[in-house]
């Protein structure tokens, strides 16, 4: 018995139809990645601040023990993705920026893979409180697994303070080459499934849409047999059109339900939660079986490396590991960037590490330089195409002259960075970075007024303190020349008396 999908929902505003390049990776099924000797763990896998050690250089861990806790509101906490000791905490290139370094901890794995025994699993989530759930997810150290890396129950203790209606699962991979959604759909159906039926759960909600690219068929089919076992009517498949950004949240909620999210507002705000498919599957693992988020699929793909495939291998695996199951690079093999090539960042080494945000690891070869940027011919085609319905040819005059006040009246801070103005630009104007760079430059004028703020009201502080004391002490002498007129001349000779004493005494101290 197979659940059938409702087809071809809602229409997308802009975006661009992009070839997908998936065909070479999706040939094969998962490859699972061997744990490699040594593991590099980055501290920062989340959005938030770094997570804090909890263990000492030299110390043995369990596979899925916790090895660095949750330090801030959006932070999450990092365990172990294999058993073995803990050789070094030290800086190690990651693929947060370009030639960045961050701190990792380092593991040298034993071999064995032993791993830490959680008690009562698999949980009984039904009867759990809601808030014991979130907690319990937490406790996880499960982030958004679509690139964002928000920590999930996070979001969800966020989501649950609003009247929510709608729970979507996003499996739409509208970004060309990566396809580890695709393949953890067509091959671990039953996982996104329990995943859904948790979150449905800990969020007090009584249907979830998983929404799938309509070139996804094995994808909605591996899903339709799944939920036909399952039975679950609460649960429905909604495909959507392959149109690049179709997986952005906001373009996702107005596709799958025809609600608009507001400028400036998040999905909640229409009574939308949404979250990626992979995120749905580790929640189940975490619930079920308890493993905390320890690996993870990846596709390794590109024109620079011999044969395409998607790989699950543990957070901290160096992505030199990844290169090697998909046979090495190819002799043309010439940049890497770990994402996609419309969002993802270049990195110079295959020393980094998978992090919990690596959904793709892309090679290319023959990389085309960007053409001779010319002036701005106003024809209007990145308006055209921007999926947020905005004036990109207006906030570029108004970036190159650092207009703050017209960049946020015409919507720059809703801008995803998706690159569709970039791809049909005639004058090769490269928008997008343009953008990113005048949105840093907003922020750091934001921190800086925000610092000047925490000045003047420190100093007013300071100064209404100091005026408060010296109107005591006023108040005080006051008092004491009332006090020695009422007491007479005698008493005021023995008050001078003592206060000469008391100043020869601090005197000779």
């Amino acid at each position: 018995m197979t659940a059938a999908a409702t087809y071809d929902l809602g229409k997308l505003h802009g975006g661009l139809r992009l070839p997908g390049e998936k065909e070479a990776s999706t040939a094969r099924h998962v490859q699972t990645a061997t744990v490699p000797p040594q593991l590099f763990i980055p501290l920062t896998q989340h959005v938030g601040e770094a997570a804090q050690p909890v263990i000492d250089i030299g110390e043995a861990v369990l596979k899925g023990q916790l090895i660095a806790t949750a330090y801030g509101s959006l932070s999450a906490p990092i365990h172990a993705p294999t058993s073995g000791k803990v050789v070094a905490i030290e800086p190690w290139p990651v693929s947060q920026r370009h030639g960045e370094t961050g701190p990792c901890i380092v593991l040298e794995s034993d071999g064995e893979d032993v791993a830490f025994r959680y008690e009562n699993r698999p949980l009984r989530y039904e009867s759990m409180a809601p808030d014991d759930l979130l907690q319990t997810i937490l406790d996880g150290g499960i982030v958004g697994l679509g690139g964002a890396v928000f920590p999930t129950a996070q979001k969800l203790m966020q989501a649950v303070t609003a009247p929510l209606t709608h729970l979507i699962l996003n499996g739409v991979e509208c970004e060309p080459y990566i396809s580890c959604d695709d393949m953890l759909m067509r091959e671990q159906a039953a996982e996104v499934l329990g995943g859904a039926q948790i979150l449905m759960h800990a969020l007090g909600l009584g249907n979830c849409f998983i929404a799938v690219e309509s070139d996804k068929p094995d994808a909605i089919h591996g899903l339709a047999t799944a939920l036909g076992e399952l039975d679950d009517k609460r649960i429905v498949l909604k495909q959507v059109p392959t149109i690049y950004p179709s997986g952005g949240e906001d373009q996702l909620v107005q596709l799958v339900t025809n609600l608009e999210v507001p400028s400036g507002g998040l999905p909640t705000d229409v009574g939308c939660v949404v979250q990626n498919v992979g995120t749905a599957a580790a929640i189940y693992r975490w619930i079920h079986d308890g493993e905390p988020l320890i690996s993870r699929i990846t596709t390794v793909t590109g024109d620079g490396v011999v044969s395409p495939v998607n790989v699950e291998a543990r957070i901290g695996t160096p992505v030199s590991e990844l290169i090697a199951i998909a046979g090495g690079y190819t002799e043309r093999a010439s940049q890497m960037i770990v994402g996609g090539p419309m969002t993802g960042k270049s990195v110079t080494t295959d020393r980094v590490p998978l992090v919990k945000a690596s959904n793709c690891i892309l090679v290319l070869s023959d990389v085309i330089p960007p053409d001779d940027e010319k002036p701005c011919i106003r024809c209007g085609e990145c308006a055209l195409v921007c999926p947020i319905q905005l004036q990109p040819q207006q906030l570029y005059w108004f970036a190159c002259s650092d207009n703050e006040k017209q960049l946020r009246a015409h919507g720059l801070t809703d801008c995803i960075e998706c690159g569709c103005c970039d791809l049909v630009c005639p004058s090769h104007i490269p928008l997008t970075a343009d953008f990113r760079q005048a949105k840093a430059r907003m922020r750091e004028m934001a921190d800086e007024k925000a610092r000047a703020e925490r000045a003047r009201l420190r100093f007013e502080a300071r100064s209404a303190r100091l005026q408060q004391e010296q109107a005591e002490r006023e108040r005080q002498l006051a008092g004491q020349k009332q006090a020695a007129l009422r007491a007479g001349p005698d008493a005021i000779r023995e008050i001078l008396d003592r206060n000469r004493d008391k100043n020869r005494q601090d005197d000779e101290a």
